[in-house]
């Protein structure tokens, strides 16, 4: 049933799957004020969209059925909306994507950068959905939420005139297990960890070439799993740091938060340009220093020496530097760890979120009625 006073939310995977957009939604539905009660959907044509009080979508398959009958919010979780691989990475080269959505630069990505998809028909279908997904985006007009300044800028780029994108940062829920700050104990047992998917674009292979230059009682615990394990354990093994690491795969929460409470520092090699990185934030919580790729909008969440620590892309070397800094100085990485949590409680709370987002909704609601 549709209430009018209600906000809806459009995000088809939230039914079906998990992964951060359905985390997101989810909290949105148990944190947003009163004022705005929430309620979720998949398909916005299935109903009477004049009868929403506000539209929110959060997958851009739905930018299609949006026919201005109601105030829309969307926001941009992800590079799909101007990038056809959805990656802005090229994995040939090693580096991020500076082109913008055109049918020859993306076509060329695809074929020789290795950045999608090298069938026809698929290069096709990504570049007419992206293209098809901006065109609507700039033509109706919808107000569109960034989750960092780097995603706001490749919309603009990409033709969305800046009055129409409004930057609000991620946001998370606090854990409800008890994590205190940094002790010795904890640090003099050289643990770091790596929390992710197993797959190239989150840079775990240059972590693991990190580790031979690193003292040998520093251990890696990997938590996660994804279809690029058997390379990245070969790789481990050609490296002759096998008995440095210990793979946990995927990690019920609570595994996972002991996982974070036994590290001294979390490390966040991402190679792709992560819209937002919520690693940085979930580290922020547990009272963890987090050295991060200076890439995509991880720099925007990081206070680099103060709240973290950010390294160049694939610097090795530096890499290890920064390990190593935080392995020898406990206060150091004791401090660093106090003040991202102080961070996350000023700035990334999803009481605070909700609240800023609750502005950009009066914005759209406003501007839709004038």
């Amino acid at each position: 049933m549709i209430l009018p006073n209600r906000i809806y939310h459009c995000s088809a995977s939230t039914a079906i799957a998990g992964g951060g957009v359905k985390t997101y939604v989810d909290g949105l539905y148990v944190a947003m004020p009163d004022a705005f009660g929430a309620e979720i959907i998949a398909n916005p044509s299935d109903y009477d969209q004049s009868n929403f009080k506000l539209l929110h979508i959060h997958e851009t398959n739905a930018i299609a059925q949006i026919n201005n009958s109601c105030p829309v919010v969307f926001t941009a979780h992800n590079h799909d909306v101007y990038c056809a691989s959805g990656t802005k990475y090229l994995p040939a080269s090693k580096s991020t994507c500076d082109r913008l959505l055109n049918s020859w630069g993306c076509a060329w990505g695809h074929f020789v950068d290795g950045c999608g998809s090298r069938r026809p028909a698929k290069i096709l279908a990504n570049l007419e959905r992206a293209s098809t997904e901006l065109n609507a985006l700039r033509k109706l007009g919808i107000l569109t939420i960034a989750n960092s300044d780097y995603v706001r800028s490749q919309l603009i780029a990409n033709g969305l005139p800046e009055s129409q994108v409004v930057t609000l940062r991620c946001g998370i829920a606090a854990t409800s297990y008890n994590h205190e700050p940094l002790t010795r104990t904890v640090h003099a047992q050289k643990r770091i960890l790596f929390a992710g998917r197993i797959v190239p674009d989150k840079g775990l292979d240059w972590l693991l070439k990190t580790i031979p230059l690193l003292d040998s009682d520093i251990h890696l615990d990997i938590a996660g799993e994804g279809w690029a394990m058997p390379q990245v354990r070969q790789l481990a093994e050609d490296l002759q740091i096998c008995d440095r690491i210990t793979w946990h795969g995927w990690c019920k929460k609570e595994k996972l938060e002991d996982l974070y409470h036994q590290s001294f520092a979390v490390i966040f090699p991402s190679v792709w340009p992560e819209p937002a990185g919520l690693v940085t934030l979930e580290s922020y919580v547990r009272f963890r220093p987090v050295i991060a790729s200076a890439v995509g909008g991880i720099p925007e969440h990081i206070q680099d020496g103060k709240t973290g620590i950010l390294v160049t892309l694939n610097n090795i070397e530096q890499l290890a530097t920064a390990i190593r800094d935080l392995s020898n100085n406990f206060d150091k990485a004791r401090e660093i760890g106090i003040a991202g949590n102080s961070l996350f409680h000023s700035e990334f709370t999803l009481a605070i979120h909700t609240q800023r987002l609750a502005e950009i909704y009066e914005l759209a609601i406003a501007k839709f009625h004038r």
